[in-house]
């Protein structure tokens, strides 16, 4: 079964202002699908064809470099388009709160943790929320890793991704990574990270 790629649960000027349209369409309509389409092309008339893409994480060190790097790239962006919303200005509650809460002490707390994790990750990569331990941790991978993989020098389930390569907000921010980031509190869908936390919990 040959991977889809997944049409984006928003218009492409939903995020605006905070990430423009044009940005949204050749992320997610070139990148994206390039990473779909090459990732096909590695798993083709193999047994890693039948398998989940978390499966395919979860033992990424058995599969060469061209599954690892686009199967990366399918699945964080399948997390990053659900993660945000139009212009959410709320922040995280219920049981996704208290854990918050638990592990950083404070909202302000996590997200400066956060935002440290994604602005001083060097070059291209992604910073994460994740499930790890029955707690919440942030951390961050290079290229296009993630948690779920056994090679990630943190493992666990993610539930909040931001993508860092310079593709994903060089139009209109240039080389302000900083501001790209801190603008993404304004666009996160808390129900969709809260549900991913949720699921992380029965894992």
């Amino acid at each position: 079964m040959a991977f889809e790629l997944p049409s984006l649960p928003y218009a492409f000027d939903a995020l605006e202002p905070y990430i423009d349209a044009l940005t949204m369409e050749i992320h997610h309509d070139r990148h994206h699908a390039a990473y779909t389409n090459n990732l096909n092309a590695a798993i083709k008339d193999s047994l890693t064809e039948k398998l989940s893409i978390e499966s395919i994480m979860a033992e990424i060190s058995k599969h060469p470099a061209a599954i690892r790097n686009n199967g990366g790239g399918y699945f964080n962006h399948n997390l990053f388009w659900t993660v945000m919303k139009k212009q959410s200005e709320s922040n995280p509650s219920g049981e996704l709160l208290k854990a918050i809460e638990r592990s950083f002490g404070t909202v302000d707390a996590f997200k400066e943790e956060f935002n440290k994790a994604a602005i001083s990750r060097f070059g291209s990569g992604w910073a994460w929320l994740v499930y790890h331990d029955g707690g919440l941790v942030v951390t961050s991978t290079p290229n296009q890793d993630n948690p779920l993989m056994d090679i990630a020098e943190v493992k666990g389930f993610p539930i909040l991704g931001l993508d860092v390569w310079e593709h994903a907000y060089y139009l209109k921010y240039q080389n302000k990574r900083p501001d790209y980031v801190q603008n993404f509190w304004h666009v996160i869908n808390w129900d969709q990270v809260a549900d991913y936390f949720n699921q992380a919990k029965k894992q």
